[in-house]
């Protein structure tokens, strides 16, 4: 008599890393499960401990965890978190990493420097994650260092149509605040039906790390300005950007970026421009006390919840690429 198959049922499992848990218990709401609780403590060395108070055998994992400031805490106690879930037998562990860190040391721009995304993706496969979902990657090749699946999502869709919804598209310039950006730019510009602007920017040679606006190429003049990046860390790129566009006559100057780093005196910097808005998502925790009154932040929960649930049901995550969320 041949021995019947009994195919594992599935077990979907969320889990929270202390960085951003008001974003994993937003996610968790929308799928309808509960994080599962565990312990997570900083010795007095700053070591950290983790244990899951429940059994996760042959469970489908996913840990959320986002990565501010301190970025090294938050991987380290991610990778033990994953570390954790492997040595007790779960099934499949996906990390879901909203701001992936490390992203702008994607390559080698000078000898004997290293490619760190690439590092990031290597602990989490050493750790035992086999997959990993993030959003809005500073560098698409980055999908490429991790041995394994990488979900890119983007949270264009969600701050697009939030920019369509309270703008005037028809007087609206989509601009890039440097070369680096133009693919990010040109994807905007094609989903709101608006034309395209680039800064163009030069370094003075005689002022060492100094950077001026050479150019604008592009019509700005009477329109409202949309700057667009995939993050805003200290600001200062993107209020230079603004001051440029508002001295070549533009109406007005938003601003949309998907990661608020906002490090440093970014605050000060954004406030002390007259931007119109400055649209950012949920990816990261704003610091506490941070006062920046033209700030507004749209949840992307939905969108990695329902990726998520795609994920796990071995759906199409390809079908979120254009912002179709059930």
């Amino acid at each position: 008599m041949t021995g019947m198959v009994v195919e594992p049922r599935k077990n979907l499992m969320l889990f929270s890393g202390r960085a951003h848990p008001h974003l994993a218990a937003e996610v968790a709401a929308l799928l309808g499960t509960p994080l599962t609780p565990s312990r997570l403590i900083s010795y007095a060395n700053s070591e950290v401990y983790v244990r899951y108070e429940e059994s996760v055998r042959g469970c489908d994992a996913f840990v959320i965890q986002s990565h501010p400031a301190p970025v090294n805490e938050w991987i380290m106690e991610q990778l033990i978190m994953v570390d954790a879930l492997k040595r007790a037998s779960a099934r499949r562990i996906t990390v879901v990493a909203p701001f992936y860190p490390y992203a702008r040391q994607d390559k080698k721009h000078l000898g004997r420097e290293p490619i760190s995304a690439r590092l990031v993706a290597d602990l989490f496969r050493t750790a035992g994650a086999d997959r990993i979902m993030s959003v809005d990657l500073h560098a698409a090749q980055i999908q490429g260092f991790f041995d394994g699946p990488l979900d890119h999502l983007t949270g264009l869709p969600v701050l697009a149509d939030y920019v369509a919804k309270h703008y005037d598209t028809s007087t609206m310039t989509v601009v890039s605040p440097d070369a680096g950006r133009v693919r990010l730019t040109d994807q905007w510009s094609d989903r709101l039906g608006a034309p395209l602007a680039i800064i163009h920017k030069r370094h003075d040679p005689a002022k060492a790390n100094t950077v001026h606006v050479a150019e604008v190429v592009g019509d700005v003049a009477g329109r409202t300005c949309l700057l667009v990046d995939d993050m805003i860390d200290t600001a200062g790129t993107i209020c230079q950007a603004a001051t440029a566009l508002l001295e070549r006559d533009a109406a007005a100057v938003v601003a949309a970026a998907t990661h608020p780093v906002l490090s440093g005196t970014a605050a000060q910097r954004i406030n002390a421009t007259p931007f119109e808005e400055v649209i950012v998502t949920n990816t990261l925790p704003l610091a506490e006390g941070l006062d920046i009154p033209k700030l507004t932040v749209l949840s992307l929960a939905p969108l990695i919840a329902q990726a998520i649930r795609e994920v796990f049901t071995d759906g199409s995550v390809t079908s979120l690429f254009d912002g179709r969320i059930a």
